[in-house]
């Protein structure tokens, strides 16, 4: 036979070969899609906090029994030892922090929590924990770095700073949750949400006109 069509049957059968082990290796072991997600609980940079609240209103709209992931923000910041009273029963799986500084911008602490009460009032001390580690790594000369100070020392103390709940119910339950008096607004995603892929901002209380933050031209204060 001839060496030149020799070598072209031999690349024909190889390609062939390696063809079938892609397949064999695909069925076995198929790509993994990563996760493509835009849900998100809370107000946009910017948005009218009207239309947001109207937004939220209508997330809850529905008559299907299926559990939701939802957002519960307050009229003002509550202290953690309040927050079962608050959660309606509902599993919690977040909660966010805020400390209000006039004039100065200060971060938000989301804790992932467990199951059961004791666990979403433990979430005070991991948040003031986590500022304090924050207040470490930036130094105390920096204005970052005495915020989280200042921060971390007012949730140790158990003050009204929490400002958001992260829950999961039924329509049912979220829209009874909506209607106390002390909650500003109960957002929901779809039931095909998933746990983990979605983002949280909260609405804090301050927003009055517009989910922005204010100025952050004001003096730290010492504690």
């Amino acid at each position: 036979m001839d060496r030149q069509l020799v070598r072209r049957v031999t690349a024909a059968v190889s390609a062939a070969l390696v063809a079938v082990v892609v397949m064999v290796l695909g069925w076995i072991k198929p790509p993994v899609t990563p996760v493509v997600t835009t849900d998100r609980l809370g107000p946009e940079n910017g948005e009218a906090i009207a239309d947001y609240l109207n937004r939220a209103r209508e997330s809850l709209r529905g008559s299907d029994s299926d559990q939701h992931w939802a957002l519960i923000s307050f009229t003002a910041a509550i202290s953690a030892d309040r927050i079962p009273e608050y959660a309606g029963g509902l599993r919690i799986s977040e909660v966010l922090y805020h400390v209000e500084l006039p004039r100065v911008v200060t971060p938000i602490v989301a804790v992932p929590v467990a199951a059961g009460d004791a666990a979403a009032l433990r979430s005070v001390q991991l948040a003031a924990g986590e500022l304090a580690h924050e207040a470490t790594v930036e130094g105390a000369r920096t204005r970052a770095g005495r915020i989280a100070a200042v921060a971390a020392a007012r949730l140790a103390a158990n003050c009204a700073c929490t400002v958001g709940l992260v829950v999961r119910g039924t329509l049912d339950q979220l829209r009874n949750l909506s209607s106390h008096t002390d909650i500003r607004a109960v957002e929901a995603l779809p039931a095909a949400a998933a746990g983990g892929t979605f983002a949280v901002v909260p609405l804090l209380p301050e927003y009055q006109e517009f989910a922005a933050p204010g100025s952050d031209d004001g003096p730290v204060p010492d504690q």
